[in-house]
């Protein structure tokens, strides 16, 4: 297979230890791009650095503001510029509704949510002065509606697909693009510790394919696969009365409430 070309110099990309961010790091250093890798792993970023001589490790922890302010100037000042920025870090913390923990909601929302922000915050001047960037964003089709066990990861998700809305509204004519990449079910860490079914689950490497396969067109949203999304996409268009009674009857939670 001959190596793929992409249109980025330097990529930078959070989560990157594990999962998803492990292998578009992988994959875009294989072809040539200059990876500026960060997580909080130093030890799995440095593993990650001696795989590919392209890949530069930047550890931070996305949900410290000013700690992640600091790394984005570090690697503007490496490279000069980051022409696209992967923004995965990502945590998960299943729960039914009588275990919903204020304290697990507050962690996915500082790392899904807030993370996302603090990364962009610090990228939005340098690419606004080049006129032209390019953000993604890891979500989830989970974010597309309410789903049983999704109560602290879920709302986080729904959030970064409005908030990719709003920006790529209002960034429109600054030159940046933003993408919204929404999986289904990827064989990672995070989903090792499911005890639920997961339909159509894929590895990581096929996820990052299909990402890397789109993201060069700077669309919108990439969500996959198609099986779960067409059928998500639908319940979208549902009367929220009647999506709650659909889901309930599927999930087995139907049935008359007691007293």
């Amino acid at each position: 297979m001959p190596t793929p070309r992409y249109p980025w110099k330097t990529v930078w990309i959070t989560g990157a230890s594990s999962g998803i961010g492990r292998e578009l790091a992988l994959s875009l250093a294989g072809a040539g791009v200059n990876v500026a890798a960060s997580a909080r792993s130093v030890a799995k970023l440095g593993e990650l650095t001696k795989r590919q001589a392209t890949i530069e490790a930047f550890p931070v922890d996305v949900t410290d503001r000013v700690a992640t302010a600091e790394c984005a100037a570090r690697i503007l000042e490496r490279f000069g510029n980051i022409d696209l920025a992967i923004l995965n870090a990502g945590t998960w913390h299943p729960a039914v509704a009588t275990d919903l923990d204020s304290a697990k909601a507050a962690d996915a929302m500082a790392v899904n949510y807030n993370g996302v922000v603090n990364c962009i915050v610090p990228l939005l001047p340098a690419m606004r002065r080049h006129g032209s960037g390019h953000i993604a964003f890891t979500g989830s089709i989970a974010g597309y509606r309410g789903l049983p066990k999704s109560s602290h990861y879920g709302p986080t998700k729904a959030a970064l697909i409005n908030l990719a809305e709003t920006l790529s509204i209002e960034l429109y004519r600054e030159g940046i693009s933003i993408t919204i990449i929404n999986p289904g079910f990827v064989d990672t860490p995070m989903t090792a510790v499911n005890d639920f079914p997961m339909p159509f689950l894929m590895t990581a490497r096929d996820a990052s394919a299909r990402i890397l396969k789109k993201l060069p067109r700077r669309p919108f949203e990439i969500a996959f696969p198609w099986q779960l999304v067409w059928q998500l996409k639908f319940a979208q268009m549902l009367p929220a009365v009647l999506y709650i009674r659909f889901i309930r009857r599927i999930t087995g939670l139907a049935g008359r409430a007691s007293k």
